[in-house]
């Protein structure tokens, strides 16, 4: 595995540098991603955390596979401007309103990154055995080249990145720390697949927000 990091911004286009918090880019070749690693202290992603698992209104979504109907692993909420809808592997998510602690969390992001997000997708990670698999984030409701934000709070888990197309590209790790944030580039969609597997020995909580500007659904 090749470890590409840099302390210097790799794709200018991609990322604005106003901001004086540390960051690094993790530079993939026809990608980038920006981490911040400390966007929020310990102490205040742990509060955070709490405040989320209380608050927010967890579901339990299922997909199909192989004729049967199959939970999600882990809980989700989906967040957002009034019709900014979203779906992914047959599930149909209509937004919930803003709550207050999401707003405030939305507006830092955005000033961070100089972005607009209209939606956040909200996930619950119990322990280890929740997880995601290999995925990209290219729905159409996201348009062509999507910058999507990924704030982590909580235990920290292991992200894995590969290439759709070049098999022989290595894979890229990463650690996906308490209060930190990722700006996946424009072009991260399009060219890489990402997942966060299982940790069997892990037993404590996270909670991961992706802020997403998606197409809003029209109906006469």
């Amino acid at each position: 595995m090749h470890d590409h990091r840099s302390e210097q911004p790799m794709q200018p286009d991609l990322f604005h540098q106003s901001s004086k918090l540390p960051f690094i880019d993790h530079d993939l070749g026809d990608a980038c991603i920006r981490e911040y690693p400390r966007l929020f202290a310990p102490a205040y992603a742990d509060e955070l955390l709490e405040t989320l698992l209380a608050q927010i209104p967890w579901r339990q979504d299922s997909i199909r596979m192989a004729g049967k109907r199959i939970p999600v692993p882990r809980l989700q909420c989906w967040m957002g401007d009034h019709g900014s809808g979203y779906g992914y592997s047959g599930i149909s998510l209509e937004p919930v309103p803003w709550q207050p602690p999401i707003t405030a969390i939305r507006q830092k992001i955005q000033a961070l990154g100089h972005a607009d997000f209209n939606s956040v997708l909200l996930n619950y990670y119990r322990d280890g055995r929740d997880s995601v698999g290999w995925h990209a984030d290219d729905e159409s409701e996201l348009g062509a080249n999507p910058v999507i934000a990924s704030l982590s709070l909580g235990a920290e888990r292991k992200f894995q990145l590969r290439h759709k197309r070049d098999k022989n590209r290595d894979r890229y790790h990463m650690l996906l720390r308490n209060g930190s944030v990722l700006f996946m580039g424009k072009t991260l969609q399009n060219n890489w697949l990402h997942q966060l597997p299982k940790e069997t020995t892990l037993h404590s909580p996270r909670i991961n927000l992706t802020f997403r500007q998606v197409t809003p659904r029209h109906r006469s």
